[in-house]
């Protein structure tokens, strides 16, 4: 139960702020207060958040791939932050001179809204781009001016190939098909949403050679807030599958891994012992010749499997063959 005031701390506050002085501060200490914009409620929870920080950390991994190959240098590209927030927010970060691409969200099952996604990326990463498609260094990327046309047909290209493998992504969860519309080169005169909608905001962190840009993806909160439960859904069963039968996991990993050695070919030769000549008497021998041996006859035999001691074994014969029988396993250490 909270504390409460005595008489004479209600006087004293009541004084302090007849006289102006600021008890804020006195009245709040200890406690942790969080603004809250009742404006603006959040419509979904941290679970579902991570849920489609699961899912864009799977694009991450296709991104890097995919940009290492066609730029020929390393690239890296991870998830930085998943929040929500208004889409006039996000618009009015945005520099002057950006390069947005808008693409057309088309889900296959009747009962999701088509909508609209935005790809926002940097522009020193998309001149990086054009620069090595081009069979340049990569460098002097930096530059304070629009893209021309032809750039802008360069980089749709590479959007393309984007959002294919996003769209990838999505079907793992959700059916849909993801397409491009078009280039801005300008967000200020951009109207793909209505200042007042809410949207879900993924930012990626890129870094290619010794740059270092921002990918992001904003997606509308009332299109996500059809689907995410197929998001949600899915990475609980996965957080749960992994948890529960990672033994099963290993062991079937290797089960099979053991499945697909056991059909290899392997040496196995038996040895009674070595020894060595002069390149000279090598030369000498002839047929009838005898080499002793500095071994008995009756000792043990050495097997080898692929060149490795595993077994001592006894020479004999069975059924008028030469044989050996296994004795011991020899230790490896």
């Amino acid at each position: 139960m909270p504390e409460k005031l005595s008489q004479d701390q209600i006087d004293a506050l009541l004084n302090r702020m007849t006289a102006g002085e600021d008890v804020q501060e006195e009245i709040n200490e200890g406690k942790k207060i969080k603004e809250y914009d009742f404006r603006s409620p959040k419509k979904f929870t941290k679970e579902q958040l991570r849920a489609l920080d699961s899912m864009y950390e799977n694009y991450c991994r296709m991104l890097s791939s995919y940009l290492s190959g066609v730029l020929r240098v390393f690239c890296e590209v991870s998830v930085l932050t998943v929040e929500e927030q208004r889409y006039f927010e996000y618009n009015n970060a945005l520099p002057d001179n950006g390069l947005v691409c808008l693409m057309d969200l088309k889900p296959a099952a009747d009962k999701y809204s088509e909508g609209t996604l935005l790809m926002d990326m940097s522009t020193t990463i998309g001149f990086l781009m054009i620069d090595r498609l081009l069979g340049g260094s990569g460098e002097g990327y930096n530059f304070d001016r629009d893209f021309t046309d032809i750039e802008v047909r360069i980089l749709e290209n590479i959007f393309g190939k984007l959002i294919r493998q996003l769209k990838d992504v999505w079907c793992n969860y959700v059916e849909v098909d993801i397409g491009f519309s078009s280039i801005e080169t300008n967000p200020r005169l951009m109207q793909a949403l209505a200042p007042e909608d809410i949207v879900v905001i993924v930012a990626l962190n890129v870094k290619i050679k010794d740059l270092t840009g921002t990918l992001s993806v904003c997606i509308p909160a009332a299109n996500l807030e059809e689907m995410i439960d197929r998001f949600s859904m899915r990475y609980s069963r996965l957080s749960k599958r992994q948890s529960i039968n990672a033994e099963k996991l290993s062991e079937e990993r290797k089960r099979l891994i053991f499945g697909s050695l056991v059909d290899s070919a392997l040496e196995i030769k038996a040895v009674l012992t070595e020894t060595q000549l002069d390149l000279k008497e090598i030369l000498q021998l002839q047929i009838d010749d005898v080499i002793p041996l500095n071994k008995n006859i009756n000792g043990n035999v050495e097997v080898l499997v692929d060149g490795e001691s595993w077994f001592d074994a006894k020479l004999g014969e069975t059924k008028t063959k030469k044989a050996i029988k296994l004795n011991q396993r020899v230790d490896a250490s």
